[in-house]
């Protein structure tokens, strides 16, 4: 029998080795922003953790600090996205600037920065989603085949979503 050895995957042991560094959780979120924009693409890219108990969302990271700061916050509506990602789990994929406007209620400055398309990929722990990365990027850039690029980085970053929250 001949035996197949298989390479890992070289972005993903990246960020799971910045896992163990010292300067959490900066080094996994800048391990995980560099990792994503290289295997799927991003022109924003950030990651929320989300508290069920008040409804809101945190941003715990951004590689945009300007227009998109870490540690805002806001008050999520209920509503089709936070029922698909936030009670499901699912992964929520925006196209277009018009599927954008629908769910974001800053659709425009998303648009400012170049971005119509979202990859909203919920980060979950025991049936319940803890946060989420998320990325944009040009029109129609991400698809159905992003969703399982995504998952293991996402997942990856549940460590320090647990302990943030």
């Amino acid at each position: 029998m001949i035996r197949t050895k298989h390479r890992a995957d070289p972005w993903l042991c990246a960020v799971a080795a910045a896992q163990g560094g010292p300067d959490q959780p900066d080094a996994l979120f800048a391990a995980l922003d560099e990792a994503l924009k290289s295997v799927i693409g991003h022109k924003l890219f950030t990651i929320l953790t989300y508290d069920g108990d008040s409804g809101e969302a945190a941003r715990l990271y951004s590689n945009l600090p300007g227009p998109y700061p870490a540690g805002g916050r806001k008050r999520l509506a209920p509503g089709p996205w936070t029922e698909a990602v936030l009670d499901r789990g699912e992964a929520y994929i925006g196209r277009t600037k018009d599927d954008l406007r629908t769910v974001f209620s800053d659709h425009e400055l998303i648009a400012s920065l170049g971005c119509e398309s979202v990859l909203n990929m919920p980060v979950r722990w025991c049936g319940r989603t803890r946060g989420s990365l998320n990325l944009l990027h040009e029109a129609r850039w991400y698809g159905e085949d992003d969703v399982a690029a995504c998952l293991p980085f996402a997942q990856l970053a549940l460590p320090a979503l647990l302990t943030s929250s």
